[in-house]
């Protein structure tokens, strides 16, 4: 008896014989290197780092360019004839045209050579070296107090979830976001500085000096800096734990026996910062731009200061310098901040 098949129809296999196997099946892509695949990362960090850079660079030289501070005017004098402004504007290379300045500045500035004050003469890269320990001690101060202070309590209103201690720091976070950190500051130094005299509300003095003095002066203007990163990073690593922990492999972690501070420590909390980082890397901009205020009502002599004094002066190239190195400053703190998020997410979950 014959079996006849309609025309575009396909007959399967028969029955029992066995599947016909493609010659490519059971092939899996070539695995990539872990060293070449954080490379790759390195390398396209970096490079969103130097585009961010040179962008932020550009405009901070076309606005400095766009003040119309006319500088040899001003050193000059109101005697000064057209033909004594168009030397000393020509001595100041003001004369050439805006894009030749702008890049013989930033190949200056990659250097080291961030040209000379035009009132004062001196290099501006002396006057940043002088003032940049004091604004870096202060922004590593805040940036400690913001990690430890926020780290604890965001921890401990997780582990605490719905309880009295976790409402606390909610509603401290809620309202300490809200306060500027110059109403901070002056509220420190009116209670430590009058109220409770126990720290210095002025002044700055190096570590080479006196390291003990150099602590205490940091801390008030610190704290203040600090506060509205704490209580986002609070925030955000409450929130990101609190999911954590109701993940499987910390439920197999308790029925594996482990106490709950190494389910917290060692299990959960490395899979949930990267939030608290992102927090942190937001902050970073509002931590150097904050220290223009706060160090000038502390009194230290800081580059926020110096920014403030010189345009005040109209002294563009310090104000360039400041802003060049702040822009420096930033990239690569938002460099190493992206690293770490991106080695977080790759922390393995396990439950041994």
């Amino acid at each position: 008896m014959s079996v006849v098949t309609e025309p575009g129809t396909e007959t399967g296999p028969a029955a029992g014989a066995a599947p016909a196997v493609r010659p490519d099946a059971g092939r899996t892509a070539p695995a990539r290197h872990p060293l070449l695949a954080v490379a790759g990362r390195v390398l396209a960090t970096a490079a969103t780092a130097a585009t961010v850079f040179v962008i932020a660079t550009f405009a901070t030289f076309a606005l400095g360019a766009a003040s119309g501070s006319n500088p040899a005017a001003v050193a000059l004098g109101e005697v000064a004839t057209q033909a004594d402004i168009d030397r000393l504007n020509h001595v100041f290379g003001l004369d050439r045209p805006f894009l030749v300045r702008y890049f013989d500045w930033l190949g200056s500035a990659l250097t080291g050579d961030l040209g000379t004050s035009w009132f004062t003469t001196i290099p501006v890269s002396t006057s940043i070296a002088q003032a940049f320990p004091v604004s870096l001690s202060i922004a590593t101060g805040a940036t400690l107090c913001a990690l430890v202070g926020g780290s604890a309590l965001g921890i401990l209103a997780a582990v605490n979830r719905g309880g009295i201690l976790d409402r606390v720091v909610t509603v401290l976070s809620s309202i300490a976001t809200t306060v500027p950190a110059f109403v901070v500051a002056i509220a420190l130094i009116l209670l430590f500085g009058h109220a409770i005299p126990l720290f210095p509300v002025a002044g700055y003095v190096p570590p080479t000096k006196d390291v003990g003095a150099w602590l205490t002066c940091l801390v008030l203007p610190s704290v203040a800096l600090s506060l509205d990163a704490g209580a986002d990073i609070a925030r955000q690593l409450r929130t990101s734990l609190v999911g954590a922990l109701t993940e499987n492999y910390v439920i197999g972690a308790r029925v594996h026996g482990l106490s709950p501070a190494r389910i917290v420590f060692r299990h959960a909390l490395p899979n949930a910062t990267a939030p608290a980082l992102s927090a942190l890397g937001v902050h970073v901009p509002r931590l150097v731009g904050g220290a223009v205020i706060t160090e000038v009502i502390f009194g230290m002599p800081g580059l926020g200061r110096l920014a403030n004094t010189s345009a005040l002066q109209g002294d563009v190239p310090v104000v360039q310098g400041v802003l060049l190195v702040a822009i420096a400053v930033v990239v690569v703190s938002g460099v190493v901040i992206n690293l770490a998020i991106r080695r977080s997410t790759g922390t393995g979950r396990n439950a041994a």
